[in-house]
């Protein structure tokens, strides 16, 4: 069990750092993963960034996910196959499905609007992080987005998940590091004692403190040079 989001990303920043990752870029999901995202940035010394996803619900069933928009300039349209399928859903009807839930995704875009322009990750080594991951859905849409980023590699880092879900999420990634792995898994806020619900304001402090941060580093870096 975590203290907090905090910890847990202490915990996996440690363990990251002995990977020694050339040129690394943090992404966090928000909002759960920034502050995991920020102690691993911060103790990697790499740059930070938000990416935003947003579900694109089946017909009738918003629990279903037939597609999944991810943040980017564009954003990248990921399509889940099977539900797809299961629904007999045909192009038309998908892209307006995705039409419909464009709105949204840019409302939630503007909601971090403190946001600097996004990093690029092609060729570098992108680490993808969440306070934990349940069934892995999302998760696995963002990494496939970013595959088609061409970075160098991509690591998932996540305090926790499903022992099945991990090993599902194996060949979407070049590496995961994923501290406990339950054969029977509960909530995610089981397995923190500090659980507290994140606002979009708590993202935007936590994200500038983070840039400021890095700032400060980089300059007493370049004084000491």
């Amino acid at each position: 069990m975590f203290h907090d989001r905090t910890h847990a990303g202490q915990e996996l920043a440690a363990e990251l750092q002995r990977l020694n990752l050339p040129d690394p870029v943090v992404l966090a999901l928000p909002p759960g993963g920034v502050p995991v995202a920020v102690e691993i940035a911060r103790a990697l010394e790499a740059p930070i960034d938000l990416l935003l996803v947003r579900k694109v619900a089946a017909p009738g069933n918003p629990e279903l996910c037939v597609a999944t928009i991810v943040d980017g300039t564009p954003p990248d349209v990921v399509i889940n196959r099977e539900i797809v399928e299961a629904y007999g859903l045909d192009d038309d009807a998908l892209r307006l499905l995705v039409k419909e839930a464009r709105p949204e995704s840019d409302q939630g875009r503007a909601a971090y609007a403190n946001r600097r322009r996004q990093l690029s990750v092609r060729g570098k080594t992108v680490i993808l992080v969440d306070d934990g991951v349940a069934t892995g859905t999302t998760v696995k849409m963002a990494l496939r987005a970013l595959r088609r980023r061409e970075p160098g590699a991509i690591v998932l880092a996540v305090p926790v998940a499903p022992a099945e879900v991990a090993d599902e999420l194996v060949p979407e990634a070049d590496r995961i590091v994923c501290l406990s792995r339950p054969g029977r898994f509960r909530a995610l806020s089981f397995h923190y004692r500090d659980f507290p619900e994140l606002s979009h304001d708590d993202v935007v402090e936590l994200m500038k403190a983070a840039h400021l941060a890095r700032k400060a580093a980089l300059t007493a870096k370049r004084r000491e040079g």
